[in-house]
């Protein structure tokens, strides 16, 4: 497994990292031995920056890692997130980014975690009623007691990256990025990271599975996949991003690799390290062997024929859950 600089503060992660939200929320039903043998077998291929969060379950996931880590913590890059509200009992408040709540939830994801330290800690979503500086001062001082290493942000907008970095060194931003969704290349999120250090950390880089050409069908997801609310695995955009999804695999066959593989290879030529989530280890397997997959300029070309930026039809989420990201 190759490594590379996130961001510029010093810290380097394997090139792909392990998204591990669905091992226990969200995407259907879980099998907790098929996901510990996930994660070990991710360990034994050097995919060691794993990513997780305590909305996931809500500490189902956090629990799990801790799990699975338990006497070998030093062999992971663990990540986790902070931002969204549940009290101890798994109810769901809302967004809070007030220093009280980020010291509260660090310390009882270092308890389900089974850690006295995470590497990356994220703003999962910014609190629009807690000024951003507030949020990252508090993760500033839980950096400055040794209990967080790097901080992070997941989907913000550009002027809260440069607010936030002049408070404390911003590590990464973790958004969407894809084949499917190249938002950051317009709206200047990109541009921001490359001026101010700052490494992309790519989720849902296979279009939250779309990508991969397995899914054929609305009916190929369980009844609780949160899929069947996302608007562009619905109706005429399901069959449209059908089409360029069929047309990635061509290109895909033609090179001797998945499609899969083909678009996580895209997102590394971007300089991202991408955090695709599997729940099972034949999938881990072949995503792993996307980092052996190089992209030349004319494969470039050829994916830009026929995934151009914009090409997929519908939102990236439900409508009550869009106005929480660019924050």
């Amino acid at each position: 497994m190759k490594h590379r600089a996130l961001g510029s503060q010093g810290l380097a992660v394997s090139a792909q990292g392990l998204g591990c939200m669905g091992m226990s929320a969200f995407y259907g039903a879980t099998d907790e031995s098929e996901s510990l043998a996930t994660l070990d077998r991710a360990l034994e291929l050097g995919v060691t920056f794993l990513d997780t969060a305590e909305s996931y379950g809500p500490f189902r996931n956090e629990r799990l890692l801790g799990k699975a880590l338990a006497g070998r913590r030093d062999q992971a890059v663990l990540a986790t997130k902070t931002g969204i509200e549940f009290t101890d009992d798994g109810e769901l408040r809302g967004h809070n980014g007030s220093p009280t709540y980020v010291r509260r939830s660090l310390e009882r994801s270092l308890r389900h975690l089974g850690t006295d330290h995470v590497d990356v800690y994220y703003l999962h979503r910014v609190d629009p009623q807690v000024p951003v500086e507030e949020t990252v001062g508090a993760m500033a001082e839980l950096v400055a007691e040794g209990k967080v290493r790097y901080i992070g942000l997941c989907e913000v907008a550009p002027a809260t990256i440069r607010r936030a970095h002049g408070v404390h060194p911003i590590t990464a931003v973790q958004t969407e990025y894809s084949l499917f969704e190249r938002g950051i290349e317009t709206d200047g999120v990109a541009d921001t990271l490359s001026e101010l250090g700052i490494g992309l950390v790519a989720y849902s880089p296979l279009g939250r599975g779309f990508l991969s050409g397995a899914i054929t069908s609305p009916d190929d997801f369980a009844a609780d996949d949160f899929r069947r609310t996302d608007p562009r695995f619905q109706g005429a955009n399901f069959a449209r991003n059908l089409d360029v999804v069929r047309e990635v695999g061509r290109l895909a066959e033609a090179k001797g690799v998945t499609p899969a593989q083909l678009a996580l290879a895209w997102v590394l030529r971007q300089g991202a390290v991408a955090i695709p989530g599997t729940k099972r280890r034949r999938y881990l397997e072949e995503n792993v062997a996307a980092t052996g997959v190089t992209v030349t300029d004319e494969d470039i070309a050829a994916l830009e024929a026929v995934a151009p930026r914009g090409v997929a039809s519908g939102d990236r989420y439900a409508p009550e859950l869009m106005g929480s990201l660019n924050g």
